[in-house]
């Protein structure tokens, strides 16, 4: 058990990863709490503390193969300000959560908020404690959520969403400014900021802040264009001429001009510089990074080439665009990100 001292703490936390649970996420969501529990590092669990439980208490493995040791079996809800759920693969040993699925009914009955972390929030769908209300997911599970559970909203776009008591997460760092989240509302902006500084985390502008920008490939069908655009995303900075990418995939100029013009309804040279004015809207709005800094890893000669064209796409200027509020940079981000999953008519409705 995480113990520290006889003062009770002002951030109580019970954390339940699910089999084959993704570590990255667990880590970032329990260091966070960890950083902000004591003096610089010494991670006594004082001003925060946790539990990390299983329904018998066994080691409990990750996705990756580690395995690691629960401090305990299920204790009662009410001890805790938070109750975590921390899934990872799908479709892996779903028949073995019913007692977990059961614990979050309980906490859900005694009012803890539950969190859901990762696929941890495929957990709280199939409990039933998501009906109706919009769930944040990764895009990369987007669909999936999608094809299982038709009265929960997705939404692939922050990197968490607060919905009352019941709290989701895309996972992986996402992890970490949830967590902070949590501390800030606890213990103080202060110690959020500590515990983000310490991980090399830049810190959250808000809990509207959105989930990086998915690999557009996903969204085409034709695999020379999908190639293409894999190529042109690795190297932003320095952006590929279309010869140069029809070369390494081996098809001619016009061709892969046409696969654009036909998957993406735009010229090759339109798309490039799209998506890396889009790239530099995500960092505009949720970085602090220079514009200069940012011109520079979106391959654009000079900042006030980039200003023109930005204001050109976007209404306004880099350096306007970052004075908004927080709440009307967040509907920029949701109105003017062009590069998103395909999907469906029917699905748009959900």
């Amino acid at each position: 058990m995480a113990t520290g001292g006889t003062v009770p703490a002002a951030l109580n936390v019970g954390i339940v990863p699910l089999p084959n649970f993704t570590l990255n996420a667990f880590a970032s969501f329990i260091d966070a709490l960890r950083l902000a529990a004591d003096e610089r590092d010494r991670s006594r669990p004082i001003r925060c503390r946790w539990e990390v439980m299983s329904h018998d208490g066994r080691m409990i493995p990750a996705s990756c193969g580690v395995s690691i040791t629960a401090t305990g079996t299920f204790l009662s809800p009410e001890r805790f300000d938070y109750v975590v759920v921390i899934g990872g693969l799908l479709g892996h040993d779903e028949d073995k959560e019913d007692p977990v699925l059961d614990y979050l009914r309980q906490a859900a009955s005694q009012g803890v908020a539950l969190v859901g972390i990762c696929t941890g929030v495929f957990a709280m769908a199939r409990a039933g404690l998501l009906d109706g209300r919009k769930a944040c997911v990764s895009w990369l599970h987007y669909q999936d959520m999608i094809d299982r559970f038709d009265t929960v909203e997705p939404d692939a776009s922050r990197l968490f969403v607060a919905d009352g008591k019941r709290i989701t997460c895309a996972g992986g760092v996402g992890a970490a400014r949830l967590a902070a989240w949590m501390i800030e509302r606890h213990l103080g902006r202060d110690l959020a900021q500590k515990a983000l500084s310490i991980m090399m985390v830049e810190n959250s502008r808000a809990t509207a802040t959105p989930q990086p920008q998915p690999p557009v490939a996903q969204s085409v069908r034709d695999p020379r264009v999908a190639r293409a655009i894999l190529l042109l995303e690795e190297k932003l900075s320095d952006p590929p001429r279309i010869d140069q990418l029809a070369h390494t995939i081996g098809i001619s100029r016009r061709q892969l001009e046409r696969g654009f013009r036909e998957e993406l309804g735009m010229s090759f040279g339109n798309f490039s510089r799209a998506l890396r004015l889009d790239h530099g809207l995500w960092l505009v709005l949720t970085t602090d990074r220079s514009i200069l800094d940012i011109t520079l890893e979106c391959g654009f000669n000079g900042q006030s080439h980039f200003a023109t064209l930005f204001r050109k796409a976007y209404g306004l200027t880099p350096t306007e665009a970052r004075g908004l509020p927080l709440l009307d940079r967040d509907a920029l981000m949701q109105s003017k990100l062009r590069f998103r999953p395909r999907v469906s008519n029917d699905q748009k409705t959900h």
